[in-house]
């Protein structure tokens, strides 16, 4: 598809706004706007909107299948962002690994989890043919 004039926008729930915040903000994510219900973010050019709804919080995350995050098109700033989080002593769902390693597909990931609980995915991927 190429380029592009839209930007996409998830909104997930959170139990804590100034914990949610100082999570995404060590990542690198910086605050649009904030009011007493919810927080958007700039996560990466588009838009992650965090509503205070600590009765939606899943208190067993598995990683598969809910989950968000970014596909990097560029290695250096996968690695950056995966340094962001081990600077600020993030909580790792899952660490960095390569997945189908050898074959088609090949990519590597790593997994968050944010302070309500919310599965984030950072994966790069030398074949930009894959990253769809």
């Amino acid at each position: 598809m190429g380029e592009t004039n839209k930007i996409f926008y998830l909104a997930i729930p959170c139990q804590d706004l100034d914990k949610t915040i100082d999570f995404y903000e060590k990542l690198g994510c910086c605050v649009v706007k904030r009011d007493a219900k919810k927080v958007t973010l700039n996560f990466y050019g588009d838009q992650l909107v965090c509503y205070l709804d600590p009765d939606k919080i899943n208190f067993e995350p598995k990683m598969y299948s809910r989950h968000y995050g970014m596909t990097f098109l560029d290695k250096t700033e996968f690695d950056q962002i995966f340094a962001y989080a081990n600077q600020h002593d993030l909580l790792f769902f899952k660490d960095k690994m390569v997945n189908f390693s050898g074959k088609q597909g090949e990519h590597i990931n790593f997994f968050l989890i944010d302070p309500s609980n919310n599965l984030l995915e950072f994966r790069y991927s030398n074949d930009i043919k894959l990253v769809y």
